[in-house]
């Protein structure tokens, strides 16, 4: 019986990926070892970060509710932002070898954090992100991972639903 073309060569479909698979598996999976760290720069990029977000905190109207319950000198508020956020990103646990624990819930329950506060915070750290020029997927991720502990203070605050509650 005749063969209408070359047959394909068996077992080599396991070696080779399809370009798709491939590329998934070229891109970073954030949250798994220190790749959310390394994609953020490493403690340098961090510290952009940060940097960036205290200016737009300064700068931005909505934000002056939260802006006022900083210190004027934001020296130590920077510090320990870039700190913590080294560690939460899975890089090393500096924040911890010069404060002791992360607590955040406990470090904001003096503070009246509503949905307003809650949601400038964020803003000013999206537009932060936004400035960074990181890779869309990880400034997505990003973003949205920082909406976990921004809620989680607020639900621990002294006024959880701020002016909207009353």
């Amino acid at each position: 019986m005749a063969e209408d073309g070359p047959k394909p060569l068996r077992g080599l479909a396991i070696l080779a990926a399809p370009p798709a698979a491939a590329e998934d598996a070229a891109r970073p999976r954030y949250g798994e070892g220190d790749s959310s760290y390394r994609a953020a720069g490493g403690r340098p990029g961090i510290t952009r970060l940060v940097d960036a977000f205290y200016r737009i905190m300064d700068e931005l109207p909505e934000a002056a509710i939260i802006r006022r319950m900083h210190a004027r000198d934001l020296t130590e508020s920077r510090d320990k932002l870039t700190r913590f956020l080294c560690g939460w990103l899975n890089g090393p646990s500096l924040y911890a070898e010069k404060y002791g624990p992360i607590r955040i819930p406990s470090a904001h329950a003096h503070l009246r954090i509503g949905p307003r506060e809650r949601d400038a915070w964020l803003r000013c750290m999206e537009l932060a992100i936004d400035e960074q020029g990181y890779a869309p997927e990880f400034a997505a991720y990003l973003l949205r991972e920082l909406r976990v502990p921004a809620e989680r203070v607020r639900e621990t605050s002294r006024d959880p639903l701020g002016s909207e509650g009353a």
